[in-house]
């Protein structure tokens, strides 16, 4: 395929360097160059571009991708910038465009990041869901693995679940995978990384579904500064659609830090000593100021029999609020997590993965 491309850049020597790049590689023909963003949109209609480069270094430019995306529906719109910015990124991907590459580019960061935004999924703002348990052994690791394959599924949307879980995380586990880089490694170096470069950090294990495995030493857990994770997280919205975080157990500054940067928090705790709905009702007083701005906190009970209308309501009356759901204690779900066969040997009939697999449904329609 040969891209028609609209480049527009303020900067004259870039601008002359960038379509150099361009007019060598036959994938492109470079149909006009700008200096002016709004001189760009009014005139390139008659080029008929299947592609805009867009200097959104220039906040006319950050404005004005809504339009081009309304006004050139088949073109494709792609920002460039000096220095990785997730502010202008995730507006980007908001208004439509495939995303943002830095300048000045090589022709292949241009086709890097097509293919990224294909994979990725519709160009729509990324779901950030993070899984908090108070007191651990909840079963929130499988929730969250479960989850993120069935997301996968559903949307047939790239999904992404980085293990923070520093000290004691077992996702790879879970997956029966050896990754090559960890949240140590992502961490260490997101300040020289793009979504290009961070792709590498994340290991595939098939069937849209990513991840990025935790420390290999519990000791490694203090390398990982919470600001740093945040924008490892930030910069994976623009290579997945889905990205689950896997949280560590109780209030610490990483797990307040990646609760508070995700748009949807998922508590859950196992009933079991008795004392599970007094852990989730001082849980949520920490969430209630997030849900009250609009994020969404979803209380979840795992290990309950019976898994009634009855019985939920009962624990309601308990907490004080709705829940969201009640999950099953399911022995061929701790089968296939503990021998690392999640992704081959899923019982999806199970009413453990059936009632994930509705809250998949409902996140990827949009009702969560």
């Amino acid at each position: 395929m040969i891209y028609r491309v609209i480049l527009v850049e303020r900067n004259a020597d870039l601008l002359s360097l960038m379509a150099g790049s361009l007019k060598a590689d036959n994938s492109f023909d470079l149909a006009s160059t700008y200096h002016d963003v709004e001189m760009a949109f009014g005139q390139s209609s008659v080029f008929r571009p299947t592609l805009f480069l867009l200097d959104v270094d220039d906040p006319r430019a950050v404005d004005l991708v809504p339009s081009f995306i309304q006004d050139y529906p088949k073109a494709q719109v792609i920002g460039l910038m000096e220095n990785w910015k997730a502010d202008v990124a995730e507006l980007l991907l908001t208004a439509g465009a495939c995303g943002c590459i830095l300048k000045p580019f090589r022709t292949a960061d241009i086709l890097k990041a097509l293919d990224i935004a294909k994979r990725r999924g519709q160009p729509l703002p990324t779901r950030t869901l993070a899984f908090f348990s108070p007191k651990g052994h909840a079963g929130q690791t499988t929730m969250a693995a479960v989850l993120a394959i069935e997301l996968a599924k559903k949307s047939g949307e790239s999904v992404a679940l980085i293990d923070a879980d520093l000290q004691f995380g077992d996702v790879a586990m879970f997956f029966d995978a050896v990754p090559q880089h960890n949240v140590v490694e992502a961490t260490h170096d997101v300040k020289l990384l793009n979504p290009a470069t961070l792709e590498p950090y994340f290991h595939p294990v098939g069937h849209g579904v990513w991840i990025m495995s935790g420390p290999l030493q519990p000791e490694h857990a203090e390398l990982v500064e919470a600001d740093r994770l945040i924008d490892v997280v930030r910069m994976a919205g623009s290579l997945f659609r889905y990205v689950l975080l896997d949280l560590p157990t109780g209030f610490n500054p990483i797990s307040l830090a990646l609760a508070e940067c995700a748009d949807t928090d998922i508590l859950i705790s196992m009933l079991n000593s008795g004392h599970e709905v007094r852990h989730m009702k001082r849980s949520l007083k920490m969430f209630h100021i997030w849900d009250t701005y609009g994020k969404h906190v979803y209380p979840v009970f795992s290990g309950v029999e019976p898994c009634t209308p009855a019985h939920q309501a009962k624990l309601e009356a308990e907490l004080g609020r709705s829940i969201t759901m009640l999950l099953p204690l399911e022995r061929r779900i701790t089968d296939v997590t503990g021998s690392g066969r999640i992704m081959k040997d899923l019982p999806e009939h199970t009413p453990f993965v059936q009632s994930l697999a509705g809250l998949a449904e409902d996140i990827v329609q949009g009702r969560r």
